[in-house]
This record gives structure tokens, C-alpha cells and sequence, in this order.
């Protein structure tokens, strides 16, 4: 046996010149009566198996990679792993595996042990988890000596997982196919049709593409072909949407019509206290259904935290509001004429709110009211005479705060019949 070493693109190749290589008949024998070579002829390549079927090992064994994503079994957000079901498919050369069909009674095709036979050792990168899928033992051979073998592979593999847009996030994981040893010439072919007709029927996840590409990759001075495939997968939002979109805007509905309740009505800070309760139990719920990862919070969860802290907000209104309806509100200042103009107009036209015809916004201030009193336009203002001690001047009364209804009535003007 001699050794000769040869370097070629893609990397150094040992070539062993051995009595197998130069004398081994590259065509299997067949008996008549007998369907398919026969046991003697193909024992010689079982013999062989552990050694790569070339007659000239400086010329690389052609693999083809193809698989079938059939199921997404389950994403984990917080460890980022991505496990997937796939039925691999490979498609090799045997060079000694060769015979002819009009000698072997019209046999094109047998199946035989992979395990008897020489395979290419084809990896995935991303593994994170051993393979305990069932294994299939056979392989299929042809008469010119391709071999498919197809294989179950459940694939637990790490991917980079962005939950930001979640419920509507697309995830892009890649599949790294390379060998450990040799290094097989490795090719692809486009897989993504019977992968979508798979997975586009039921599950959380649906397929949008599959892409491939050949590349080298080095190490020092060692180099191995790989093949990189982008797996592009998109949540289906409905399920998210129907249990958490919905109920939250519905309860965010309700909490905007309790402003429609009277203010000085007791049952709207309970009202608002048993949303907030409510809201909180949700939240509580619905923690489940929220991936978790230490990469950054997801967009549905800051909508949920802003969501609770709008209604303790108007929870907080709502107790403003019953704090100045149920004490005496002669005893707080007088509020700047300013932030009258501000709240009761500006705000007022923000929110597309008219005014009666009969009351005027406080666009004025405390003065333009002599000016408007003795103006000819305006009707006649008739004074009283005499008051009770426990009232109060009008004039007076329109700048306190008890409440909007009476500055803008204290505000009217009195026609005189």
C-alpha cells in the first residue's frame, strides 16, 4: 500500500493507492434467476465501508442536502432555542455500488443497511441537544450508484429569538450542514414548497421561506464546505389577539366611559378600584402567554404596564375630584385666571367641546368684566338691593373652584324682563 498526500481547493486530501483502489471491479456481478447483484459481489464493498467510494480520493464525494420542515415544536424565548421536526434527505455517489439492469433482471433500484455502507458524517452546527429521533436503517441504491437515505431528525438548535414585535414577531434561525472529517463537495436544491404545504395547515408558527447558501468555512488552515440555511418563520397573532388585545382594550373601554358618570357620584372611585382589581388579575393571567427573555421586553408588554397606569391615573382623578366636591371649597385659593383659559378653552377646543350659546368660555379676565357690563350690547345687569349674610357676590363667586358648573353660571349675565 503506498500514500500519497495532494492539496486541492477545499483542503488536503490523503489518497491511499491500495489493492482495493486498482484492481476492485467497478460493477457488480448478477446470476440469472437472481433479482438484483448478488451477495458475493456486493460483500467486497462491505468490506470497504469505513473508507470514502472513490476510485481517485483527490476527487470529493458530491453531497446533496434537502430537507422538510414539517413541524415547529416549540420556541423558547428565554434560553433561545428553537426545536424543529425535519425530515432529512441525502443523495451521495458510490462509485462501486454500479451495475447494469439487463444483466440483473431489470433491477434499477434496492435498498440495503446504511450501516453496511459508507456515509457522509453531516452535522448541524446549531445542535444543543443530543438526537433522539428514530433512526431509518436502509438506504436506497441505484443501478449508476446514487444512494438516497432519508432520516427523521428532531432538531433542538440555538437561534437568536427577537420578541419585541410580539405577538407579530418573524423569527430567523439558521441551519449549519457540515462534516466533522472529510469534506464532501455539498450542494442544495429549493425545499421551501413541501415545507410550507406542511406547516401552513395547523400550529402557532407559519413558514415564509427557506434559504440556502455554500460556503467555506476556516479554521487555522483547515477548511470544510458548509451549507447555511435561513429558516424564516412567523407567529400567527390570532390566538394572542382574541386573549390579550381584546379583553385589555375592552376593560380600557369601560375605564373611559366611567368619566360619564357624575362626579360627586360615591360608586365612581369604587367602580374605577374593581377595574383596576380586575385589570390586575388579568395581567396576573396572562403572564403565561408572554415570552420571557433578559434580551429586552416585548412591545405588548410596555402596552400592558401603560394600560394599568392610565387607570390608576383616573383612579387619581377620581379622587381629586370627590376631595373638592365633599369639603367646602372656599377654603382654596383662587385659581389663576390662566389656567382657566387654558382648561375651559383651549382644552375645551382640543376635545372638540362647544359651549352654549348663553354661557362664555373665560377667555376674559377679572377685569374685562366692568367693560362688558356697561357695554350697550350687553343687557342690562340688575343689582340686588339686598343679600342674605351667607351669600356671596356673583363677582366673587365666579372665580372659586367648587365646580366648572357654577363659574359658568355665576358667569351668565341677568336679563331684565
Amino acid at each position: 500500500m503506498s500514500l500519497q498526500v495532494r492539496r486541492i481547493s477545499g483542503g488536503v486530501w490523503v489518497h491511499f493507492h491500495s489493492q482495493e483502489e486498482l484492481f476492485f471491479p467497478h460493477k457488480l456481478t448478477c446470476k440469472e434467476g437472481h433479482s438484483g447483484p448478488t451477495y458475493e459481489s456486493m460483500q467486497a464493498v462491505f468490506d470497504l465501508q469505513p473508507f470514502r467510494p472513490a476510485v481517485n480520493l483527490s476527487n470529493p464525494t458530491i453531497t446533496n442536502i434537502s430537507f422538510t420542515l414539517y413541524a415547529v415544536l416549540g420556541v423558547n424565548e428565554k434560553t433561545q432555542i428553537l426545536t424543529t421536526f425535519l425530515w432529512l434527505r441525502l443523495y451521495w455517489h458510490h462509485e462501486f455500488l454500479v451495475w447494469d439492469p439487463d444483466e440483473c433482471d431489470g433491477v434499477t433500484r434496492i435498498s440495503l443497511p446504511v450501516k453496511q455502507l459508507w456515509s457522509p458524517d453531516i452535522i448541524v452546527y446549531e445542535f444543543v441537544d443530543d438526537d433522539v429521533s428514530q433512526a431509518c436503517p436502509y438506504v436506497y441504491v441505484n443501478h449508476t450508484g446514487h444512494i438516497r437515505w432519508d432520516r427523521m431528525l428532531r432538531l433542538v438548535s440555538a437561534c437568536n429569538l427577537e420578541i419585541f414585535s410580539f405577538p407579530f414577531d418573524i423569527q430567523n434561525c439558521t441551519f449549519t450542514f457540515g462534516s466533522y472529517m472529510v469534506s464532501p463537495a455539498l450542494t442544495f436544491k429549493e425545499m421551501s414548497g413541501n415545507s410550507k404545504r406542511y406547516l401552513e395547515a395547523s400550529g402557532e408558527w407559519e413558514l415564509v421561506d427557506i434559504l440556502g447558501e455554500t460556503s467555506i468555512l476556516q479554521f487555522g488552515i483547515d477548511e470544510w464546505d458548509i451549507i447555511t440555511f435561513w429558516v424564516v418563520i412567523k407567529r400567527r397573532p390570532v390566538l394572542y389577539v382574541v386573549n390579550l388585545l381584546i379583553p385589555s382594550s375592552f376593560l380600557m373601554l369601560i375605564d373611559i366611559l366611567s368619566f360619564y358618570l357624575p362626579p360627586h357620584s360615591v360608586d365612581r372611585a369604587s367602580f374605577k378600584m374593581t377595574l383596576i382589581l380586575g385589570y390586575t388579575v388579568f395581567l396576573l393571567i396572562m403572564n403565561d402567554l408572554l415570552p420571557s427573555t433578559a434580551n429586552g421586553t416585548p412591545i405588548i408588554g410596555i402596552y400592558f404596564s401603560v394600560c394599568l397606569a392610565l387607570m390608576v391615573i383616573s383612579l387619581l382623578e377620581t379622587v381629586i375630584i370627590t376631595n373638592v366636591l365633599h369639603h367646602n371649597s372656599m377654603k382654596y385659593q383662587e385659581v389663576p385666571n390662566w389656567v382657566r383659559v387654558v382648561v375651559l378653552k383651549h382644552i375645551a377646543n382640543l376635545i372638540c367641546y362647544r359651549w352654549p350659546d348663553d354661557v362664555r368660555p373665560p377667555s376674559l379676565s377679572q377685569r374685562d368684566e366692568p367693560e362688558r357690563s356697561n357695554s350697550s350690547s350687553d343687557p342690562q345687569i340688575v343689582q340686588p338691593t339686598s343679600r342674605a349674610p351667607d351669600q356671596q357676590p356673583a363677582s366673587n363667586g365666579g372665580n372659586r373652584t367648587d365646580s366648572v358648573y357654577k363659574n359658568l353660571t355665576l358667569l351668565r349675565p341677568l336679563n331684565v324682563p
